[in-house]
């Protein structure tokens, strides 16, 4: 088996360099192995895969097909050495992170750095902004997202279940009124921070079954920190995640609203992009966030 993974590799790293000489010098084997491997691989196969002449090198048809497939193999062969070597080692290298804003300076921070701390060898690149952040053009390795997983070409591992806080400010309630069911929503001043999923149809769950009301409002934001100052004022209702709301019902600033209503299924995921195998740093950190927020729920 070993035998025949270096005649394939042969042929394969033959291809790639363009011909037998600069396969000899990248690779570090003589010219001579590198002609009797693939010569045995053609002998074995019994079909030419080369057209060898002074000047250049093809492939036949029959090349073609088995160069696309055992370029394949080995590069998932490359990729599975690699994620071994990677899990029994130590988790080193850099790791590039992306997290909402507010919920990294708030929530995040202690439970990354923890890791830091757990894995010395791990350089981080944490980008703490509230925008959608597109992994695979950007090169981040894992987006911590308070979502439902939309784009099939990721994968997501929960971390935690996350809930949300619909509220208003006690002089807002005093002049508009407490609204008994989201469709009251409505008739009343809303503040839309349009990173929410949905923007300005919210959410809400009833005996059941999900249930979508429009709202509007004096404010627009891209910013949920900004949503809950303006809601303090009493400029609208507000959805806010309840890490965020917490402190100011706490302090009586902000009153929750529609407890009963409130939609369910929001969780805190580990997005990354689709790859056949995960980096073993990628892993160590979403192994270790699961853990860190089983002993820290997120209120």
């Amino acid at each position: 088996m070993t035998q025949d993974l270096a005649r394939i590799r042969a042929f394969v790293q033959v291809f790639d360099a363009g011909g037998f000489s600069s396969a000899a010098r990248q690779h570090g084997r003589s010219k001579a192995l590198l002609s009797k491997y693939v010569t045995d691989l053609e002998d074995y196969l019994g079909v030419r895969l080369m057209n060898r002449t002074t000047r250049k090198l093809s492939l036949t048809e029959a090349g073609e097909a088995y160069y696309r497939e055992a370029s394949g193999l080995l590069q998932q062969l490359d990729d599975l050495d690699a994620t071994i070597t990677e899990q029994t080692a130590e988790p080193r290298g850099l790791l590039r992170v992306s997290a909402p804003r507010n919920f990294g300076e708030s929530t995040l921070a202690p439970a990354i750095f923890e890791y830091l701390q757990k894995f010395p060898k791990v350089q981080l690149d944490l980008r703490l902004e509230d925008r959608y952040v597109d992994l695979v053009d950007e090169g981040i390795d894992v987006a911590l997202r308070i979502s439902t997983l939309a784009d099939s070409s990721l994968i997501a591992r929960k971390i935690a279940d996350m809930h949300v806080v619909i509220g208003a400010a006690p002089a807002l309630l005093k002049r508009a009124g407490t609204p008994q069911h989201p469709e009251d929503l409505r008739h009343l001043p809303c503040i839309i921070d349009v990173n929410l999923q949905g923007q300005s149809n919210w959410r809400f769950t009833e005996e059941g079954k999900t249930i979508s009301v429009p709202v509007n409002g004096p404010l627009r934001v891209n910013s949920p920190l900004a949503a809950l100052t303006a809601a303090v004022m009493g400029l609208g209702f507000v959805v806010l995640p309840s890490y965020l709301a917490e402190p100011a019902v706490q302090r009586g600033e902000l009153v929750p609203v529609l407890p009963g209503f409130l939609p369910t299924g929001q969780t805190l995921q580990a997005v990354y992009p689709h790859r056949r195998h995960l980096a073993g740093k990628v892993r160590a950190l979403i192994d270790h966030l699961v853990e860190w927020f089983a002993t820290h729920p997120i209120h």
